[in-house]
């Protein structure tokens, strides 16, 4: 029997821990400044009551069956989310993998699984360091073992930023992509041509871009990803961009940061685990979206920004659905 497993990613928008956590070291304090102060356990926890409810209502209110995050501070607060999931989910019970990395705000990548249906050995666990004068996310492998015994390799990315400029900061994004391109590769070296990969993450460039197109190896045309015989990504988002639909906005513009690509092992119908590639979508629950001319993504704001208890990301989630054949 063909098992289905809905994936999403979501940017949970600068999920940080308490303005005084005794987590959280000198140097990582003097960075952030005075854009921590009022930022209460109390808001904390209203933004990870938020951030659930709208997990929990994925996938027909049974949730995610794996679920990457970015910016979360630490993994006390990626457990305490995957705790009040769980708590309004009692048919799951989310594990976390969580990965410290060196960014100098101190913002990082995380993956919730059901462990019923995957596991993340930790000896395939894997933090990918992206080159760059100052320290920025890495990105995050996990290589998850189905609970078929099948080797799923997950790549979780938190591209840096545009700041300073879109054109000024590209540089950085094609050595993210050149990063993720030549892991995947190694995906293929070390588990063999028939691994399938998964890539997803915030980007922060387009599909069209050339991080992601030229550096990451991306196409929209699956015919290319197939046939290749180097390890090509298919961008599953381009008929998303097409619609005008958005997972970002920016001065009324809607972006198309957030992003699906599958190697050509989960591209075919004979493939073991298949991406359903029709199956792609922003998640927008009521309530998530500003009201107006722009159904832009309603934030809960704070570092230093207006924080709106009844927001939850300036960024929408996206989920897909993959098949594992028997």
């Amino acid at each position: 029997m063909t098992s289905t497993y809905y994936v999403a990613w979501w940017n949970v928008e600068n999920l940080f821990d308490e303005e005084n956590s005794p987590r959280r070291s000198e140097k990582l304090a003097r960075v952030l400044g005075k854009s921590i102060v009022g930022w209460t356990a109390a808001l904390r926890d209203r933004k990870i009551d938020q951030l659930a409810s709208v997990i929990s209502r994925m996938n027909a209110g049974a949730g995610p069956d794996l679920l990457g995050i970015c910016e979360v501070e630490n993994e006390v607060v990626v457990g305490r989310l995957a705790g009040v999931v769980n708590a309004r989910l009692p048919q799951r019970n989310y594990q976390v993998v969580h990965a410290d990395t060196a960014d100098e705000r101190g913002i990082d990548i995380a993956f919730l699984f059901d462990p019923a249906l995957l596991s993340a050995p930790v000896g395939e666990r894997f933090q990918h360091v992206v080159m760059r004068r100052t320290a920025t996310r890495e990105i995050v492998q996990v290589n998850f073992r189905t609970h078929r015994g099948r080797t799923w390799a997950v790549f979780g990315n938190h591209w840096p930023s545009r700041s300073g400029g879109q054109a000024e900061s590209a540089g950085y994004r094609a050595i993210a992509g050149e990063t993720l391109a030549y892991f995947h590769q190694r995906v293929w070296e070390v588990h063999g041509e028939h691994t399938p990969a998964l890539v997803m993450g915030d980007f922060n460039d387009e599909p069209f871009d050339e991080s992601l197109v030229r550096h990451a190896l991306s196409t929209r045309q699956p015919a290319k990803v197939v046939r290749a015989d180097i390890p090509r990504l298919w961008n599953l988002m381009w008929p998303i961009v097409g619609a005008g639909e958005g997972t970002f906005y920016f001065d009324n513009f809607t972006n198309v940061l957030d992003q699906f690509l599958i190697n050509r092992n989960m591209v075919s119908d004979t493939s073991t685990i298949l991406a359903v590639t029709d199956s792609v979508e922003i998640v927008r629950f009521p309530g998530m979206a500003s009201t107006g001319t722009y159904a832009s993504p309603l934030p809960f704001g704070g570092m230093g920004k207006a924080v709106n208890p009844d927001g939850f990301s300036d960024h929408f989630p996206i989920a897909v659905k993959v098949h594992e054949a028997d």
